[in-house]
């Protein structure tokens, strides 16, 4: 039962999470006594290839007549292991290296008191495998240093590539990605340039993001594109997790202080505006140090899963945190349209926080659940789409941002003439009205 329940805790790890790009990996396991340790996940083609090297060997009892056919390696995909699940609970077999519905690798039998071994398992059959650890000893903990690498041969002269088949092509579409922000970013200069006798400080928040974001992109390009040829990110990684940390804290602010009004509508943060950005600042740093741990360890790690609820939880946060501002803007509008007599003024206003307010909803969800649920779904072919899709909705995102809260040279919120003032008190009448 035991084996059967890590079973059933890897295969919902497997379906609601993404694991790392399977570059060449090298993993300590100190005394584990876990049936099940997975390993990282990876899209193979009709010419995939895996090398398992496995050293330092050693197990908590060293008993010469222990069945070691019971430990070993092997690969597995995830529907298979449903099915693997139902063998066990029938009792067809005592343990998944047994089952016929995975592909061994490498079991300990033949090691012989031998504390190494090396091989190269061939994978002809096109699908997505996950390289598991199986210890169907029980009471029996394992020590040993393993290097693993996963990877395709592609083309006539079988150049390796280390990245999963559906997100091969993805150093180019970040690479693109970076082309078109950069290029916003020129527009964006430029139009700050054209109008900059209304340009606020805002407007330059606002560019530092879109470079920030460029930069990462770029970063990410140089990570995947070194682990598709090499298998290693040779530092990229660290400089993608520097603009991954920087973009994400300074887009979490902006949308806090475009909620607040802050600099366009007014000089200043009130103490609770601040106070939120004193919760999401920080939550920040720990949803990027999560990140990092998720990205670095993988899910053969015991603290995996830990850094992965944390990591989700506090994006969660952060996501709701954002949002009241935003309310708070909508409500003090609300209220100043009704007393200051600048119905028109506060009308517009409020109509753009609300818009606003809807496209960051749609942006948090589409980001968040929909790319997610591509992700789950989606034939690992096509993994790429997902990222794509996450990816334009953000460009959509910044776009409208840049193109709602660009500085003007006649200020609409200002330039209101008297028919307009009379039509949009009308409209708050109607409003209050509808609403009593």
């Amino acid at each position: 039962m035991a084996i059967s329940r890590c079973l059933l805790s890897f295969l919902l790890i497997s379906l609601f999470a993404s694991f790392g790009f399977a570059e060449i990996r090298v993993t300590e396991i100190r005394s584990d006594g876990r049936p099940i340790i997975p390993f990282d996940e990876f899209g193979f083609t009709h010419t995939g290839r895996l090398e398992l090297n496995v050293s330092q060997i050693a197990l908590s009892n060293p008993n010469p007549d222990l069945d070691l056919s019971k430990v070993g390696f092997f690969l597995c995909t995830r529907d298979a292991w449903m099915h693997v699940l139902q063998q066990l609970e029938d009792g067809e077999v005592a343990c998944a290296l047994n089952s016929d519905l995975v592909k061994v690798v490498h079991d300990f039998k033949s090691l012989n008191r031998i504390s190494s071994f090396d091989t190269v398992y061939q994978e002809n059959d096109a699908d997505q495998y996950t390289l598991v650890f199986a210890n169907c000893l029980s009471q029996i903990k394992v020590s040993m240093n393993v290097r693993s690498a996963m990877y395709n041969l592609d083309g006539k002269k079988n150049r390796r590539d280390y990245l999963s088949a559906g997100k091969t092509i993805l150093p180019r579409v970040y690479f693109l990605l970076s082309l078109v922000y950069f290029t916003l970013a020129g527009i964006w200069i430029y139009v700050l340039y054209k109008k900059r006798l209304t340009v606020f400080r805002i407007h330059f928040f606002m560019l530092a993001v879109v470079i920030l974001k460029a930069f990462n992109l770029v970063c990410e390009a140089e990570d995947k594109s070194y682990i598709k040829r090499t298998g290693s990110a040779h530092g990229w990684d660290v400089l993608f997790y520097i603009f991954s940390f920087l973009k994400g804290i300074t887009l979490f602010t902006l949308i806090v202080l475009i909620g607040t009004g802050w600099s366009f509508l007014k000089p200043y943060l009130q103490d609770k505006e601040k106070k939120v950005l004193m919760i999401v600042i920080p939550l920040q740093v720990v949803a990027n140090i999560a990140q990092v741990v998720i990205d670095e360890t993988g899910p053969f790690g015991q603290d995996w899963i830990t850094w992965k609820q944390v990591f989700l939880l506090v994006d969660v946060v952060c996501c709701c945190a954002v949002l009241f501002p935003i309310v708070w803007s909508i409500k003090n509008l609300r209220e100043a349209a009704r007393t200051d007599g600048k119905a028109a003024v506060n009308l517009m206003k409020l109509t753009l926080f609300r818009q606003y307010y809807i496209v960051v909803i749609c942006y948090i969800y589409f980001t968040r659940v929909v790319v997610y649920a591509l992700e789950t779904i989606t034939s690992y072919k096509y993994l790429w789409t997902s990222v794509v899709a996450g990816e334009l909705a953000t460009l959509a995102f910044y776009v409208f941002t840049g193109y709602k809260f660009k500085p003007e040279a006649h200020n609409p919120y200002f330039v209101i003439d008297d028919e307009e003032e009379e039509a949009a008190a009308e409209q708050l009448k109607l409003e209050d009205e509808f609403e009593l």
